[in-house]
């Protein structure tokens, strides 16, 4: 299924840039976050809502036979991600919406997990409350995403300095949110939240959050 949306706007650079950018550094990244990727995207049911899906990079750790629900805005990625769901063999529904308008019902999805998504939306915000209102009650949001640096005041500068020129490359991503915060306060009933650093040459990528959040049941 593929619905249209006009609240993403295709960029003929940017939009290629990320879908070739993320196929050939999908390795490297993946060894980075693995053992926190691991760590939540455990106990997988067999169907799932996946927000920001990319080329597919989290395929790997989901069973053959799992049914994705893709909601990636970038045709540029649709590709890519439609080849790697065959090759994983998950059944893949592309849904090219924005998650701050997904089209989802309401209480319709057990699992919700992303990766590297939050800090690409406009709005983080309202995008959790459209996961709260489209998981089940006791349902959970598994995540991984890059977060400011609070605690490191180099690599605090660093991300400032390339605030901007970031944003532009990687689709409006800010790597200075506070998504920990963020996700704590967003009216999940527990959020279990590991704050961590990785070691990497991409120094605006390096504070990280992982975790999973569990909807009121």
């Amino acid at each position: 299924m593929t619905t249209t949306t006009t609240a993403y706007e295709p960029n003929p650079v940017r939009g290629p840039f990320n879908a070739a950018f993320f196929t050939v550094m999908g390795g490297y990244l993946d060894w980075l976050m693995r053992s926190r990727k691991q760590r939540v995207f455990t106990d997988l049911p067999g169907e799932i809502v996946e927000l920001g899906s990319g080329v597919g990079a989290n395929f790997r750790y989901l069973p053959p036979g799992t049914r994705v629900i893709a909601v990636e805005p970038n045709p540029a990625m649709h590709s890519r991600l439609r080849a790697r769901a065959v090759r994983h063999k998950i059944e893949l529904e592309l849904h090219d919406v924005v998650g701050e308008q997904l089209d989802l019902p309401d209480a319709s999805a057990e699992m919700v997990v992303s990766s590297l998504v939050l800090c690409t939306v406009p709005d983080p915000a309202r995008v959790l409350a459209e996961i709260r209102r489209v998981l089940r009650p006791g349902g959970r949001y598994a995540f991984v995403e890059h977060v400011g640096a609070k605690g490191h005041p180099v690599l605090r500068r660093v991300q400032r300095v390339v605030r901007r020129p970031w944003a532009w490359m990687f689709e409006g991503c800010s790597c200075e949110r506070d998504l920990a915060d963020l996700i704590a306060s967003a009216g999940f009933a527990s959020a279990d939240i590991e704050e961590y650093h990785i070691h990497s040459p991409i120094l605006p990528f390096n504070t990280q959050v992982a975790g999973v959040a569990t909807k009121r049941g």
